[in-house]
């Protein structure tokens, strides 16, 4: 479905050599240096460059929502649609503050919304089906999913877009993103679960219970990245892999957001390695779980600021740090040409 190749070493040296001879102690600027190789890497160039960085906002609905395990109803899905749409949630925030792009997607939410310039309509159903009950969604609507999801992506590198960001939104994906993480890294449900954006006890307790069997139900059938999405997860979830995994064959820059959309990156990571080498990992999220999906992926994110938020909202948050970090490697003297002797 992709071709996606890792990104050459070829000028592995020089671009460390041009790092480490800027006018600063070695490896001072932390982070900021690995940011500055790896777009460098990526890129090929002498000069690093954010163009027409784009935030897309992946909006579904899941059928597990109907147990009452989240702290909002399902409606508020619809309802947060139309607040993105209307320039309202903080995602619209971070993105207008760091002249970003954005674009929602609706991936499959349970009414569909009226038609607006920044809405793109990719529904694969009203919502999944309940997978403590049966699969979210067949095999087909997976594959599916996925290619709405690169079809999203690759419109904006059309555009002229070298990075792409995902959000996501959709009541009761927690369960889906648990779920993913349980089964990708073989743990029991209660070393990954969390409380989403706020649940008490007794829906804490039904969601692990509902999870649990889910996975019992699904486990013999949930033998490789698409069956898993197919099993448990989301149509927001899966058109995200896919748009990772199309951003990863075109060489783009792709941040990656909190809970979500890390398990949408593990997903894109169990069917092509190399595109790992194109993720750049925003924030830690405080749901539970998420720093073991992320030191499964071998990840050091950006920012540690205690979201819970969704959206997207760490991955616009890192991106002024990923410009500065161009702006370092493009434009800090050397030793050499500063005349500093060290």
């Amino acid at each position: 479905m992709f071709t996606i190749t890792s990104p050459s070493q070829e000028h592995h040296e020089a671009i460390q050599q041009r790092i480490d001879t800027k006018t600063k102690p070695l490896g001072s600027l932390g982070q900021l240096e690995d940011i500055a190789k790896q777009i460098a890497l990526i890129q090929q160039t002498d000069t690093l460059s954010i163009k027409h960085p784009y935030m897309l906002v992946f909006a579904a609905d899941h059928g597990i929502a109907a147990h009452g395990i989240s702290i909002a109803p399902q409606a508020v899905t619809q309802q947060m649609v139309a607040n993105f749409l209307h320039g309202g949630a903080a995602i619209n925030c971070f993105c207008h503050s760091n002249d970003m792009a954005m674009m929602v997607i609706d991936a499959g939410i349970l009414v569909e919304p009226d038609d607006h310039p920044m809405l793109k309509k990719q529904r694969i159903a009203a919502g999944t089906l309940d997978f403590s009950q049966q699969a979210a969604m067949s095999r087909e609507q997976a594959i599916t999913a996925i290619e709405y999801g690169a079809s999203a992506v690759e419109t904006t590198y059309q555009q002229g877009t070298n990075l792409v960001a995902f959000g996501e939104m959709g009541i009761g994906n927690t369960s889906s993103a648990t779920a993913i993480m349980a089964s990708i890294l073989s743990l029991p449900i209660d070393e990954c679960i969390g409380r989403g954006t706020g649940i008490d006890d007794q829906q804490l307790s039904l969601k692990e219970h509902l999870i649990t069997q889910g996975l019992n139900r699904h486990q013999a059938s949930m033998t490789d990245p698409i069956a898993i999405l197919t099993t448990v997860g989301g149509f927001e979830i899966a058109q995200i892999v896919g748009g990772m995994l199309k951003a990863a064959e075109n060489k783009m820059i792709v941040l990656v957001d909190g809970f979500i959309a890390t398990a949408a990156a593990m997903l894109a990571v169990e069917m092509h390695p190399e595109a790992k080498a194109y993720f750049i990992f925003c924030h830690c999220s405080q749901e539970a779980g998420h720093q073991r999906m992320l030191n499964h992926l071998e990840a050091s994110p950006l920012l540690n600021l205690g979201l819970r938020l969704g959206e997207g909202t760490g991955a616009a948050l890192s991106l002024p740090l990923i410009r500065s970090a161009c702006a370092f490697y493009n434009d800090m003297a050397s030793f050499e040409q500063a005349g500093v002797t060290v």
